[in-house]
């Protein structure tokens, strides 16, 4: 799996969210969210951590400088703003509040993925600064480029998904992960109803990860809500 980059995209034109979330996966950015109106795009803020956010300036129930203005409180992650906006007072405006870029719609959509990897790269979020050796979290050892996962340094024998589903866990660990994020970011694919095909996974995972897979330690079930991995420390 590629490196954890999360991308935060905030627009409530979800077809314009869906082509930029096809776009950056094709540029090697595989950690993309998005959200559709200021509540849920603070929301997944929070939720998520983001790296970088692709922040539209009208959205349904507020405007996006309000939200940078709020999010630059506790994050200096870049901001870059899309609107159809193109008076020059706005553009001054959104980079003033704390925005990093100003994008004019209509956009192509590979420029604005080379600005999102411009900012990251700026921001020091490369591969070479944030990959540590390896991830530890409680027993598991994953590697750095997320091909091989031990338990107590003894190598596990996992399919790619079940390596995809516990970087996923060990990267957010004691957080509740939705069932929609796991298929997205391990499948790649936007969440249809593909509850089976997680729940199958998480099963196989649990029988060679857990000393008991019927009575789970690490990997919980948060019933409505998804799955999380039990961390201590």
């Amino acid at each position: 799996m590629a490196s954890h980059k999360w991308v935060l995209i905030i627009d409530d034109e979800d077809d314009l969210a869906r082509l930029m979330k096809a776009v950056l996966h094709k540029e090697g950015i595989a950690d993309v969210v998005t959200a559709g109106t200021v509540a849920e795009g603070w929301d997944k803020f929070q939720e998520y951590n983001p790296e970088l956010i692709l922040l539209d300036i009208m959205l349904p129930d507020g405007e996006g400088y309000d939200l940078c203005r709020k999010i630059r409180e506790t994050s200096n992650a870049p901001i870059l703003f899309m609107s159809a906006k193109d008076e020059e007072i706005n553009k001054l405006l959104g980079l003033a509040i704390g925005g990093d870029d100003y994008i004019t719609k209509p956009f192509s959509p590979k420029e604005v993925a080379y600005r999102v990897k411009a900012q990251l790269r700026r921001a020091g979020f490369t591969e070479e600064k944030r990959a540590p050796k390896s991830l530890q979290v409680g027993p598991f050892e994953l590697s750095t480029n997320e091909t091989e996962l031990k338990k107590n340094g003894e190598p596990l024998v996992l399919t790619a998904k079940e390596v995809g589903l516990m970087s996923c866990f060990m990267h957010h660990p004691n957080q509740i992960i939705s069932k929609e994020t796991l298929f997205e970011q391990v499948w790649g694919e936007d969440f249809f109803g593909s509850d089976n095909t997680v729940m199958v996974h998480i099963r196989r995972l649990r029988e060679k990860i857990e000393a008991d897979p019927s009575k789970p330690a690490y990997i919980l079930t948060v019933k409505g809500l998804g799955y999380k991995l039990h961390a201590k420390g």
